[in-house]
């Protein structure tokens, strides 16, 4: 095992993953990158159809064309989440390639890539570099996969690639419409599933790159979101993904009347700042209470005569009622998270396609995280230092990926609008089980029981003062919860193996993730 270090927000983590040498965590926009991007080999159009048919019979004949080898790394992305069909199938035709050790690097894997537990327990994927929801999350937590998991946020991920740090050999990405020369778009077809563009940083860089379609369509697939110009072959299937799955479970609204209670002073404390006034920002996390918070917020929108210029997504069937009705001039979306959002993309020309880049990348000249007024986010544990925590629960299991949770930490006011307990586990603790965000950039934590406002934010404090909102201290709110369900929680038994390491958006390492015991 390699060295372990202090970094900047006082975590060990280690110097070394998966062999690469890395740097510790030096703190926000502490670390200066250096070098020059990354990019793939140069192609020559004379490697390629003339007629521009990429069209190969198979995934098998597809990846052996690429040239994929045991040890490479094959990337893929998650628009389809719970819904993916395509994933499962190229590591079945890696299986009988006899390939061994590759290394995967999804945008994020979910609880429809279970067999992928069995292809690493026979050494066709060593190790999974992303993020990971469900079991795949419980078998790397438990020391079984062969090497760190690498947790990164979507801004993270496309720096990580751009950098050099990760380099993709070979990209597979499932697009619900395609043509025979590799244009492809998300937001159309018998699959739809809105943006691709957590696909897009793949198509750019990855050495060989694959689109699988159930939609071919005559040149040109317009709008193109991933061009053809990047892509070496294209494969049919009969079926890449199930778009009702693309929810996963997390779009619901919350009927919780504690939820609604958090969702409620949530809107009203954003609508009593400076920063709810003509043309402001926001972005709503895809969970049941933030859901709620846009409804309250799109309210108290109309009542006050106010008006967004634009909305940040994922997307969701609430975000395009305020753009239908006026309230908002655009939506900005980096993923589409139900079928009405996907409708949208597809027909209103307001409703944006952005991507990582645009979004979140920590390593360009600017990104539109830093332009937004209001971010409404999760988290599974927040500290009394305000440090959050959205990957691991309290047992350390990691179930959760990051997303853009981190990124998104860069907006005017970053709010967590969380339940004081879950299943009488406090959720308010002294440190947080695993650091996912510095409390520096988390702004205020709203409960059922208060409203707690980071004491950085004197403006906040200020704009609010008087205006009947049960603001508390955090401490005070934590140390009543520990009071109703008998005291703090008990720290799990963790052991001293390193099973994975959480990225900072710089590609730093803030926290490193260790072996819960079976």
């Amino acid at each position: 095992m390699s060295e372990l270090v202090k970094n900047a927000a006082g975590r060990m983590v280690p110097t070394e993953v998966n062999g690469v040498p890395q740097t510790p965590y030096q703190g926000v926009g502490r670390f200066q990158p250096a070098g020059r991007k990354a990019s793939a080999s140069i192609a020559r159009c004379s490697d390629y159809p003339a007629n521009g048919d990429k069209r190969v019979g198979s995934l098998r004949e597809a990846l052996e064309k690429c040239g994929l080898r045991s040890g490479m790394t094959i990337s893929s992305h998650h628009h389809f989440r719970n819904g993916d069909l395509v994933m499962n199938q190229v590591f079945d035709a890696c299986a009988v390639m006899g390939l061994q050790d590759l290394v995967w690097f999804p945008s994020a894997s979910f609880p429809c890539h279970e067999p992928a537990i069995a292809h690493q327990e026979a050494g066709v994927i060593k190790r999974v570099e992303g993020s990971l929801n469900g079991p795949l999350g419980a078998y790397a937590s438990h020391g079984h996969m062969r090497g760190e998991a690498v947790l990164r946020s979507h801004g993270g991920r496309w720096q990580a690639v751009q950098d050099g740090e990760v380099h993709i050999d070979v990209a597979v990405l499932a697009a619900p419409t395609a043509d025979a020369f590799g244009n492809a778009t998300g937001d159309r077809g018998p699959s739809a599933c809105g943006s691709l563009n957590f696909g897009l940083v793949d198509s750019l860089h990855a050495d060989k790159v694959i689109v699988v379609t159930d939609n071919l369509v005559p040149f040109p697939c317009v709008p193109w979101q991933i061009q053809g110009n990047n892509v070496d072959f294209v494969v049919e299937l009969d079926k890449i993904g199930d778009p009702e799955k693309i929810i996963s479970g997390t779009t619901v609204l919350t009927r919780s009347p504690d939820r609604l209670l958090i969702a409620e002073l949530t809107a009203k404390f954003m609508r009593a700042t400076r920063f709810y006034r003509e043309g402001f920002s926001m972005q709503a996390g895809a969970g049941g209470t933030a859901l709620a918070a846009t409804i309250f917020l799109k309210d108290f929108m109309k009542a006050d005569g106010v008006k967004s210029r634009f909305m940040r997504g994922g997307s969701t069937k609430y975000l395009v009622e305020i753009l239908e009705e006026g309230l908002t001039d655009y939506i900005l979306d980096g993923q589409t998270f139900d079928l009405d959002g996907v409708r949208s993309m597809r027909e209103n020309p307001n409703h944006v396609a952005t991507s990582p880049f645009t979004s979140y990348n920590w390593h360009g000249k600017g990104n539109f995280a830093s332009l937004v007024d209001f971010v409404v986010l999760g988290a599974t544990e927040v500290d009394v230092d305000f440090n959050a925590n959205v990957v691991t629960h309290s047992d350390g299991l990691m179930l959760h990926g990051i997303g853009g949770w981190q990124n998104c930490l860069a907006a005017n006011v970053t709010i967590l609008p969380i339940p004081s307990f879950r299943d009488r586990i406090p959720v308010l603790v002294d440190a947080v089980t695993t650091l996912c965000g510095p409390g520096e950039l988390i702004d205020v934590v709203v409960t059922e029981r208060g409203i707690a406002i980071n004491p950085r934010r004197q403006d906040l404090l200020d704009d609010v003062a008087g205006k009947g909102l049960p603001i508390r201290p955090l401490a005070e709110i934590k140390a009543e919860v520990e009071g109703i369900v008998g005291g703090k929680p008990d720290k799990p038994a963790l052991g001293d193996e390193v099973v994975g390491v959480v990225k900072w958006v710089d590609g730093t390492v803030l926290d490193a993730i260790r072996r819960v015991p079976e």
